[in-house]
Formats: C-alpha cells, structure tokens, sequence
C-alpha cells in the first residue's frame, strides 16, 4: 500500500496528498467519502473487500487561508527534477545560491538550485554569469497546485480535473 491519494476539500478543492491507509482511515471513519478509486487495486480483510480509494473528499470543510510550497532542501531537488542545474547529473546534490550569499544573496525559492558538489565549488562566490556556467532554468517559486500536479510524482489521471487552477473544472 505505497500508494498515494488526493485529498479534496469539502469544496472539491485539492489539499494535499496523504497514503493510502490514512486516506481509507479517514473513509472508514466516515470523515471524508470517497470520490474515486484506484483501478485494480484493493484493500483485504480476512472478510471483506474495499476499493483503494484515489481521491477521497473531506465531509467538514477545512479553513486554510494560505496554502504555499514550504521551501526545503527536497523541495528544491523535487523542482529542479533532481539534477544539477548547471550540468544536468544526477549525483552528489547540493543546493547553490545563485547569488551568493556572501554578496547578499537570500535562502528563496528565486534564488536558490539543485546543483552538484563539482559544479558548486567550481563556480564558488561567482554569479553563473560570472564564472561562465549558464542555468539549465531559471529558479522560481512553484504554486501549491502546480507543485502537486507536477513535482510530487505519479500523478493519477483522474487527479488532473481537481488539480487544474486549485478546483473542479
């Protein structure tokens, strides 16, 4: 039960993504209702059958005034695809500021990139113009939904509808 599962709001709005038993929880519980479910794949007990569910929506509505992208270390590497922004591998990850910070380069979204441990230290205290080591792409802050939609993996097809512009197309 590695699965993932969208949560929507009472609204149909997309939350968040939890796992699967959490998800089957909260329908037990009679909590959320389930909305769709997986194709194929079901949860057993020694006396029943239930179909995993894929998308589950909540019965109470939850008040969430600002939902952002937390900016951390893996969600970086999740938003530059797990490469190195100057180089493209995949190995030996760090995060760089293209600024840097000793010139006074913040810890933002706008600002900071995945980038290996050869390609950090090669372009040191330089901007990337600098030392002459073009970005693969400019950084920049994800939307929560754009976030889910295309950073958080396996992404289901009847998840796209809810996760379009943050509502029920």
């Amino acid at each position: 039960m590695a699965g993932k599962v969208l949560v929507l709001n009472q609204d149909y709005r997309a939350l968040t993504v939890c796992s699967v038993q959490r998800a089957f929880l909260l329908v037990y519980m009679q909590k959320a209702e389930l909305v769709s479910n997986a194709e194929n794949f079901y949860l057993r007990t020694v006396s029943s059958l239930f179909p995993a569910p894929s998308i589950i929506r909540l019965h109470s509505y939850v008040n969430i005034p600002y939902k952002g992208v937390v900016l951390s270390r893996q969600n970086i590497f999740k938003r530059d695809g797990h490469s190195c922004q100057y180089c493209g591998t995949h190995s030996d990850l760090t995060l760089d500021h293209v600024l840097p910070r000793s010139r006074g380069g913040q810890s933002s979204w706008d600002n900071l990139v995945a980038a290996c441990k050869s390609c950090n230290s090669k372009k040191g205290d330089q901007t990337p113009d600098e030392a002459s080591m073009p970005l693969k792409r400019k950084p920049f802050k994800p939307s929560f939904f754009m976030f889910l939609r295309e950073f958080s993996g396996n992404i289901q097809e009847d998840w796209l509808v809810y996760l379009g512009k943050g509502g029920r197309a």
